[in-house]
């Protein structure tokens, strides 16, 4: 198949309907190769040759839609990515919470949204299992619309290129060298929920304290951007805090959410 017949415009705007449909995900012009290309691996997986064919297939069968939106999806993460982030965490939203919001010792409920293959809520929690009071306890909700990713995250092995990032007392901490990687302990493991979710749909979960999505409205055009941030909305507890991309923003957005600054980043917080 030659490759101007692969994927002609109206082919497009089909796959790009239905992925915007199922996910929210907008694929433009600009990057339509990258959807072409991830299309032209998924049909020589299946052995497919006809675009038309496999757009069927995805229309029929809910688990083949579900590994096809696996596959279209970008996943770069490390470990504290972006460290202004969590010393934004540990300094001031965790006091915040503690001294200021809940008061009485309990839990402080997490969700990581877009965890990729984990390193983000492993993150979280090995933080918090640093700076939190004996007297209060963690729970994350980490999920990802990948499968594969999933799967990456509950395993909780990381090749050695993988670390890069991870301070050693941490590392020495928190992990155990194995043949090939590092395997994370599974008292972290434990603290952390892995489950699919589509951004697309409410979660139907409330009275998370603290939400961390970053990298992934990028993702959204403008309404879908909104739909999903208005469903952490209800998603939240009150006051609670939601962190996004630093390349990301909330401005312009109609949106209940108040832009807070701190000494170390910015982020949002739901205040009342």
């Amino acid at each position: 198949m030659a490759d101007n017949e692969f994927l002609n415009d109206a082919n497009f705007e089909l796959y790009r309907d239905l992925i915007y449909k199922e996910s929210g995900i907008t694929f433009t012009p600009t990057n339509r190769s990258i959807l072409e290309s991830r299309l032209r691996e998924r049909l020589r997986e299946k052995g497919i040759d006809s675009v038309l064919t496999y757009l069927d297939s995805i229309k029929q069968c809910k688990e083949e839609l579900k590994g096809f939106l696996d596959s279209i999806t970008t996943n770069l993460t490390r470990f504290f990515r972006n460290q202004a982030h969590f010393d934004a965490l540990e300094k001031h939203v965790i006091p915040e919470l503690i001294n200021n919001i809940k008061k009485i010792p309990g839990t402080i409920r997490f969700w990581s949204a877009g965890c990729s293959t984990g390193e983000e809520p492993y993150t979280i929690a090995m933080l918090l299992n640093e700076i939190l009071p004996k007297s209060w306890n963690f729970e994350i909700l980490a999920s990802d619309i990948s499968l594969k990713c999933l799967m990456t995250a509950k395993e909780g092995f990381y090749a050695e290129s993988k670390i890069v990032g991870i301070p050693d007392n941490y590392l020495a901490k928190y992990f155990d060298k194995v043949d090939g990687g590092y395997k994370i302990h599974d008292d972290i493991q434990s603290k952390i929920k892995f489950d699919y979710h589509n951004l697309k749909n409410d979660s139907q979960l409330r009275n998370f304290d603290v939400v961390f999505c970053r990298n992934v409205i990028i993702y959204f055009d403008e309404a879908a951007q909104t739909a999903v941030i208005n469903r952490f909305w209800e998603s939240m507890a009150s006051k609670s805090f939601l962190f996004i991309g630093h390349s990301e923003s909330l401005f312009g957005m109609e949106t209940k959410f108040e832009f807070l600054k701190t000494e170390w980043a910015t982020l949002y917080r739901k205040n009342i």
